[in-house]
């Protein structure tokens, strides 16, 4: 099977090379491709140094702009699973090959990677930790299915769901929004525990001020996605 890494890239010249070196010696199976959505650090100049496989996008498109470029390149280059995984340093590529496998041998449309199933690792600040939950909630309210990590940015899907995010991709904060397209069409959505690491570079896109619109407007776009047409 061909398997690729997505790696949506804003400002994260300190973290992405770290982020590749752990994909080539934890996943060595699977390829990857950055999606530089227009950084203005140094970022472009970085990966074009080291000879990284990346896109540079001419403007700047948000966290689901980047995402969808990078099921778009999937699509077209016939990739059989796709990954969302951050730049930042958060996430931990030793547990790839187990989602795959775990996707595989459950026939699922898509696994999450949670860091709530055994609650091992950061756990993120208490606020998020809530705003989490709330979503979780959310979601099984709507949907009638618990999904414990709804904002986790760690999410492999199977080529079904790469096309269907190619043609259409929630925008900001997309992750919670794009689950419940995924249950609304019935498809099979799992969770396999994953241990995630602190930022230690650069700032998170969510500050405390922008947290009080991300509630607001997601749940507004759960609402819509859960009563629009399939």
């Amino acid at each position: 099977m061909k398997s690729l890494v997505i790696i949506p890239a804003y400002n994260e010249e300190k973290s992405i090379e770290k982020t590749v070196a752990d994909i080539h010696t934890n996943a060595p199976d699977f390829d990857y491709i950055i999606v530089n959505d227009c950084s203005t650090d140094g970022t472009r100049a970085l990966c074009e140094e080291h000879h990284l496989n990346v896109l540079h996008l001419p403007v700047n498109l948000g966290i689901g702009g980047a995402v969808q470029t990078g099921y778009a390149y999937a699509d077209k280059n016939g990739y059989d699973i796709a990954v969302q995984f951050d730049g930042d340093g958060q996430h931990d590529a030793a547990f790839l090959q187990k989602m795959q496998a775990y996707l595989v041998q459950e026939q699922a449309d898509m696994v999450i990677g949670s860091r709530f199933i055994r609650k091992e690792g950061f756990q993120s600040s208490g606020i998020r930790r809530i705003g989490i939950q709330y979503f979780s909630n959310l979601i099984c309210f709507l949907t009638g299915n618990r999904i414990t990590d709804p904002t986790s940015g760690m999410r492999m899907a199977n080529r079904k769901v790469i096309q269907l995010f190619m043609e259409s991709y929630p925008k900001d904060y997309p992750e919670p929004e794009s689950v419940v397209t995924i249950l609304k069409k019935e498809m099979k959505v799992m969770e396999y525990p994953v241990i995630m690491r602190e930022r230690t570079e650069g700032t998170s896109s969510i500050s405390p001020v922008k947290s009080v619109y991300y509630m607001i407007k997601v749940t507004l776009a759960i609402f819509m996605e859960k009563i629009r047409r399939v």
